[in-house]
């Protein structure tokens, strides 16, 4: 009798520690599989944010001005005569100005105009400062003064914003920005010209 409990003590233990370490087993496979899903889930969360702050809207072709806007159509060369080799540069061929190179600060109160044909895009009112090194703007004068167009360039998903008027590029538009918009068109210095109040633009 002493033996055969002896030995069904040393089953139940037995059985104890199996079914111990079938839990811890399982529980670990529990704790993998929640940890997986979380980092799908961070993973998918962080590509929704990236698509977000490209500032792309779902209706950009609602978003286009059906209000007629006398256009500015000149020849390259017409281009090149009438702008700084600069402007050229970035309102002509989609160039990048250096980063805090042309910030545009402590201009006072004023407009910013497109360097290309004078059409008022920004006011000093809107302008804030975003820390990324070129003039930012919270908010356009008037939404059918802008276009927006998708840019691949540099292996990278952006919206460009151009002129509406000459089609001139200006910069890129990200919905990173202060209230009431959220916005932060993110302009090339050399694209635009400060207009103080009171003054005509040239």
């Amino acid at each position: 009798m002493m033996k055969f409990h002896g030995t069904l003590y040393l089953f139940i233990k037995q059985t104890v520690i199996k079914v111990k370490l079938y839990m811890a087993a399982k529980n670990a496979r529990q704790q993998a599989l929640i940890i997986g899903l979380i980092f799908v889930i961070v993973c998918f969360m962080s590509c929704q944010r990236s698509s977000n702050n490209l500032g792309v809207t779902e209706n950009m072709e609602k978003d286009k001005t059906d209000i007629v806007i006398e256009k500015i159509v000149l020849t390259d060369e017409e281009w090149k005569r009438r702008l700084t080799p600069e402007q050229y540069r970035i309102l002509r061929q989609k160039g990048t100005e250096r980063a805090f190179a042309n910030e545009m600060k402590h201009l006072g109160k004023g407009s910013f105009v497109c360097a290309g044909c004078g059409s008022k895009l920004f006011v000093s009112d809107t302008k804030y400062d975003s820390g990324c090194g070129w003039p930012s703007f919270y908010d356009t004068v008037d939404k059918d003064t802008i276009t927006q167009e998708l840019d691949y360039s540099f292996s990278m998903k952006r919206i460009e914003v151009l002129c509406n008027r000459c089609d001139g590029h200006l910069g890129h538009i990200f919905n990173d920005g202060p209230q009431p918009t959220g916005l932060r068109y993110c302009i090339n210095g050399g694209a635009i010209k400060f207009v103080k109040d009171g003054e005509n633009s040239k």
